[in-house]
């Protein structure tokens, strides 16, 4: 199959897809489902690895969403790496950690800010992906003075010098709201401010969770612009002067995901969910403490987004941390939350590869 046709998300292109029907034509869309390789990284696996597991759980798509794995920037490894995708019948998509000069989580590993992001925009094009997704930093860029807007507005610079860059090469810039660093109406006039013919959003709801939005309202926002994603489930409880989050495998938490999976259909044909869990931590958010508020920039949090997440909060129930004793218990985990994640997406209908029809 042409795997150009991956670069277009309308609901027109989504029909050309294996799998993939319109609702114009009467049937459900079908939802890729994919493996980030972050799911799986304590194995310390090379590009090659994760190309053979993911081919192995008979997923649509793998997700190398960091550059760490490739053993080789070259043209004639890159070649490689896709001819061994193509044989395993897998769609690549490429991404990277901070571009944000300006972010804590920012490191010079592959040269500057600009450097960075070209070199993966180079890497992208080089194995098919779509889209060269990368991030600006975490939930501590929200603290300080100009809270997280001027990471944004250095963020946007590093864009406007690489797009060129990505016109020339047919890749589109996907941005994730990570780690609890933006809000979705942060991350949504970002992408606006950029542009959004060639920027679009790396969905993921489980960090939504971390800036207390309910994952289902994140998607109706961020939806229109989503060109990737990376997902996860999560459990939210009450806890003392808020919530607690602790990130789940899909459908062993609170967000209900078989209406997630069906709006996401709806709101971003084309693209696939890629599995991203990380388990077994939990993280508090006392959000009735005005202090917490206003250190992190949530004061002019829409009160509708903050009710529906403590909504969430009411129904849920605190569930135990895990921690591996051990390398191989740790990956055996890890294996065991991404697996469990597929078989809950193919209940709910999605993946092409292996899954319902």
């Amino acid at each position: 199959m042409n795997r150009r046709c991956f670069l277009q998300t309308s609901a027109a292109a989504a029909a050309t897809l294996p799998g993939v029907s319109t609702f114009a034509q009467g049937g459900p869309l079908k939802v890729r489902i994919g493996l980030d390789h972050f799911a799986v990284r304590s194995t310390g696996w090379k590009a090659p690895q994760f190309i053979e597991y993911a081919g192995s759980q008979k997923v649509d798509t793998l997700f190398l969403s960091e550059l760490l794995p490739f053993e080789s920037f070259e043209d004639a490894y890159l070649k490689g790496l896709k001819e061994q995708a193509d044989r395993a019948g897998l769609a690549l998509y490429v991404g990277t950690s901070s571009v944000c000069p300006t972010s804590a989580r920012f490191k010079d590993t592959f040269g500057t800010a600009e450097e960075h992001l070209a070199l993966c925009i180079r890497v992208a094009k080089a194995l098919g992906s779509p889209v060269a997704r990368c991030y600006l930093g975490s939930n501590d860029d929200r603290k300080g003075d100009g809270g997280i807007q001027r990471h944004i507005e250095s963020l946007l610079k590093v864009f406007q010098a690489c797009k060129s860059r990505a016109h020339e090469a047919g890749i589109r810039i996907s941005i994730e709201n990570h780690a609890g660093d933006m809000q979705s109406h942060e991350l949504k006039a970002l992408i606006e401010a950029a542009g959004k013919d060639w920027v679009g959003a790396n969905i993921d709801p489980g960090n939504a969770t971390w800036v207390m939005e309910d994952p289902l309202r994140h998607l109706e926002v961020l939806g229109p612009y989503v060109n990737c994603s990376s997902v996860r489930d999560s459990m939210i409880w009450e806890s003392e002067n808020g919530a607690t989050v602790q990130w789940t495998a899909i459908g062993e938490g609170i967000v209900d995901f078989k209406a997630y999976t069906k709006r996401f259909a709806e709101l971003c044909p084309g693209v696939p969910l890629n599995i991203e869990t990380i388990s077994g931590f939990a993280k508090p958010l006392p959000f009735k403490k005005p202090e917490f508020l206003k250190e992190l920039g949530y004061e002019k949090m829409p009160s509708e987004d903050l009710a529906a997440f403590e909504a969430l909060a009411r129904k849920g129930k605190p569930i135990p941390p895990f921690k591996a004793p051990n390398k191989e218990a740790d990956i055996a985990y890890q294996k065991g939350e991404f697996e469990r994640s597929v078989a809950a997406l193919r209940t709910y209908g999605a993946g092409v590869n292996g899954g319902a029809r």
